[in-house]
């Protein structure tokens, strides 16, 4: 076994050491610390396919963003992480073109994770283009992939981050669905807040100030008590806030949504920068398209208020404002947002678990198989190469084309497949039997000679191999058809000799035996 493999063989069964994970994408070394005192590591270890790039100005950017991994061939490739199961993650996938293939055409590819579609990225030029998710997990990993969608557009990614959040954060919206971003904002900031300021490392990027917006910041932000908040927005996020120079002013949000309707998952952060005298007062409410839509807010002095809307759609022609109550003397203020759309699906649970445990069982005894990672068959069309699904909401597998990969030695038990119709072989050193039984071969008429490297078989065997139903319904459909044409000629021979009943009947008891075919079979939807 390569040490790539078994590296990333070890890192799927790490699950129970597994911690927060930040991959620079096509480096070579094995970990280092940037500039934000984050640890990142190379990817080598979670991914076996693709090719590391350099982009043409490698000192111009971040070390992070030095680097890709471009992916020039298969439907789709896909990183494994290890994870806990039914674990909250942030995930955030960048893209840094670079123009590193020097044809100053940044690529459009789909990425996609754990069998659902995520997003369609669009690469540029000269943009770090990075898109983010948070969603529940169901197995003990995960996959994010990129799968291309475009004729010599190869895809590729800079970076991945994988984030464990506590259970109770982003908590409004059912754990089948995930949240998507679209923007996060730090009002009255004057950098991007981020790890180590942000232990979850979500970034906040300062927000242009506005016409009549006046920024303001905490007398002392260390003592900021952001638990208010499940989602856990970092004290630096709350010690700076904006408002308008008077009551009669609104803040008028921008939420970065489409033209198109969708499910969205908008939290807001109020934090009172400074302590009010008792003949000050802040009061305000959210408006939704001029309509009040939430109780009066009045922000805490080093505390924090948050405001969560969803259970609605809403387009970029929704209008979000903060309006002063009748009752508020100052002007409202806002220190941040965060604004998700949600999934318009439930997540898929992927294919058949009996499935993914018979690939795992194959992948396990062939070296050349364990490099296929991401789910086998969703979403669809993005199947891996060499299996062929159905069209159930849980799919099952039911072929298998292994006839190009060179197998040899003995097959494993996968008869949890129990979905398969054909498995289709042209590996002449593949003992066609599992490990634990022993079975007869035979050679087609219709079959390639060839001589293997160890001289002991001299053909290439196109065999058919299923798993326990399809092998016994083959087999008595074929013993069926063997049965009616002995019975046909029988009556033939009864009929043209009138004699030697007894000594056709001893002959007609003889048969094939259960591992032998004489038939060529082809995989369908396969040439």
């Amino acid at each position: 076994m390569s040490c790539r493999v078994f590296l990333l063989v070890l890192a799927l069964c790490a699950v129970s050491v597994w911690a927060d994970l930040s991959l620079d994408c096509g480096s070579s070394d094995v970990s280092y610390t940037d500039d934000n005192s984050l640890v990142w590591t190379g990817d080598d270890s979670f991914i076996g396919n693709g090719e590391s790039q350099v982009v043409a100005n490698p000192d111009s950017v971040s070390t992070v963003m030095s680097t890709l991994r471009v992916f020039k061939s298969r439907k789709k490739n896909c990183y494994n992480i290890p994870v806990y199961e039914e674990s909250k993650v942030f995930v955030r996938a960048s893209f840094y073109y670079g123009n590193y293939d020097k044809k100053s055409s940044p690529p459009t590819f789909d990425m996609q994770f754990d069998g659902n579609f995520w997003t369609t990225v669009e690469t540029s030029s000269d943009q770090i283009m990075s898109y983010e998710i948070i969603y529940v997990t169901k197995g003990s990993a995960i996959s994010v992939c990129v799968a291309q969608t475009k004729p010599n557009q190869f895809p590729f990614m800079s970076a991945l981050e994988v984030i464990q959040l506590q259970s109770d954060m982003y908590n409004h919206v059912d754990s089948n669905y995930a949240l998507f971003m679209k923007t996060r904002v730090a009002y009255g900031a004057n950098h991007t807040i981020r790890y180590m300021d942000d232990p979850y490392d979500r970034i906040w990027s300062p927000a242009p100030i506005s016409n009549g917006w006046t920024t303001i910041s905490s007398d002392d932000p260390l003592f900021i008590d952001n638990t208010g908040s499940a989602n856990l927005p970092p004290r630096e996020v709350l010690a700076n806030a904006i408002r308008t120079a008077t009551t009669s002013t609104p803040i008028v949000l921008s939420t970065n949504l489409t033209t198109t309707p969708v499910p969205i998952y908008i939290s807001m952060y109020f934090s009172e920068p400074a302590q009010l005298d008792s003949s000050q007062t802040r009061s305000f409410q959210l408006y939704i398209d001029n309509k009040a839509n939430s109780d009066p807010i009045t922000p805490p002095y080093e505390g924090v208020i948050e405001l969560v809307t969803y259970n609605m759609t809403a387009t970029s022609h929704t209008s979000f404002s903060l309006v002063s109550t009748s009752s508020s003397n100052l002007p409202p203020l806002i220190n941040a947002m965060e604004v998700y759309t949600v999934g318009e699906s439930p997540l898929t649970d992927g294919t058949n678990s009996k499935d993914v445990d018979g690939l795992a069982a194959l992948q396990s005894a062939f070296v050349v198989l364990q490099e296929w990672t991401g789910d086998p068959c969703l979403p669809a069309p993005y199947t891996w190469d060499w299996v062929n699904c159905s069209s159930d909401p849980t799919p099952r597998i039911i072929a298998l084309y292994l006839g190009s990969y060179d197998l040899a030695d003995s097959l494993p038990d996968f008869s949890s497949m129990d979905a398969l119709q054909i498995m289709v072989s042209g590996n002449p050193n593949l003992d066609l039997c599992t490990s634990s039984k022993s079975c007869k071969t035979t050679t087609s008429t219709s079959s390639t000679t060839s001589t293997s490297s160890g001289g002991s078989k001299s053909s290439k065997l196109p065999v058919i191999l299923g798993v326990t139903i399809p092998i016994f319904v083959l087999f008595w459909a074929i013993v069926l058809v063997f049965v009616v044409q002995k019975q046909r000629q029988r009556r033939a021979a009864i009929n043209s000799l009138g004699t030697g009943k007894a000594t056709w009947d001893r002959a007609a008891g003889t048969g094939a035996t259960p591992c032998s075919n004489d038939a060529q079979h082809k995989p369908f939807g396969h040439e």
